[in-house]
Parts: C-alpha cells; sequence; structure tokens
C-alpha cells in the first residue's frame, strides 16, 4: 500500500511535502519494477530541478532508469545513504531509500499531483 501522506507522480516517483521543502523518492511499484538496483546517481545539492524532468538515474542489474522530479526546486540534501548502499531503495522506497529534499520554488505544482488512492488507480490501469 501507499502512504496516504504522499504525493505521486505518473512516472512512479513521490514527494513528502513539508512545509516549503519536499522529499522525493521513487514508489515501491518501480523499485519493484526495477529489480535490484546496483547504483543510484543523484545531482549535488544547489542543483535546481523542474517538475517532470529527469534529475536522477538509478541503475537496476535489468536497465538503468531515469527519475523525475514531482516538483520544482533546489536540491538542499542528497540520501548519501542510498549513494553508499543503493539496496536501501528496495528495501525501503518510503523511508530510508528517499533520494533528495527540495527546497520548493513553485508550491501550486503539488495540485498536479496525485493522491494515494489516484496513484492506486493508474497502477490498476498499468495492470489491465
Amino acid at each position: 500500500m501507499n502512504p496516504k501522506n504522499l504525493k505521486y507522480h505518473k512516472e512512479h516517483d513521490w514527494a513528502r511535502i513539508e512545509g516549503e521543502t519536499a522529499v522525493f523518492g521513487v514508489t515501491d511499484y518501480a523499485q519493484e519494477q526495477l529489480g535490484d538496483i546496483v547504483y543510484v546517481e543523484l545531482p549535488e545539492e544547489g542543483t535546481e530541478v523542474t517538475a517532470g524532468s529527469s534529475f536522477a538515474e538509478i541503475e537496476s542489474v535489468k536497465a538503468v532508469s531515469d527519475v523525475y522530479a514531482p516538483l520544482s526546486g533546489t536540491i538542499v540534501e542528497i540520501n548519501e545513504e542510498v549513494v553508499d548502499a543503493p539496496e536501501t531503495i528496495n528495501e525501503s522506497p518510503y523511508e530510508n531509500g528517499w533520494l533528495v529534499k527540495v527546497k520548493i520554488s513553485e508550491p501550486g505544482e503539488a495540485d498536479d499531483l496525485m493522491s494515494s488512492d489516484e496513484y492506486e488507480g493508474l497502477l490498476a490501469e498499468e495492470e489491465e
């Protein structure tokens, strides 16, 4: 089940909004589709990201996948743990496996993201 307190992007990424910042990560569905994650490439702090554009890469035993920003802003922190131990994303996609923290520049973009229920609906459609 996808946590209710998160907002979801159609590319299987999530955002946990905490005031003026948001934490980004990939969903449980995304990590399942990728398989065993072996490498994560994250941008440096201070990097500007734009909603809907790629900001990171995750490499698994199956493929290399882009990670898309659910919201626009400036990266204020990266999760060094996933760089050192990429499998953390497989084990804990919503908790320890977060990717970056971003200072949000366009708070209204959150309205374009999906709720947990809407995201569940998207997954149901993709499985048909």
